[in-house]
């Protein structure tokens, strides 16, 4: 069970990123954590395991908001 506590602890961490391949790595290793937890859903079908990858999935959509940037507006 090496991947539940992952996504424990990736979910419990603070994120402040100084860099943005600090935020890239954060996007690859959320959807990593991700696909690993599907895997023990698509054989236990805890609905657990579904609250908590789409809590870390929230996380990683916020992630790859703040790498897209503000949209440049016409002035």
């Amino acid at each position: 069970m090496d991947i539940l506590e992952r996504a424990v602890e990736f979910e419990n961490r603070k994120f402040s990123f100084k860099t943005t391949s600090d935020r890239i790595l954060a996007a690859r290793e959320a959807k990593e954590i991700i696909l690993g937890v599907n895997e023990i859903y698509k054989q236990k079908k805890d609905t657990k395991l579904m609250d908590l990858m789409k809590r870390l999935t929230v996380i990683k959509q916020k992630i790859e908001k703040r790498l897209k940037g503000r949209p440049l507006t016409a002035a």
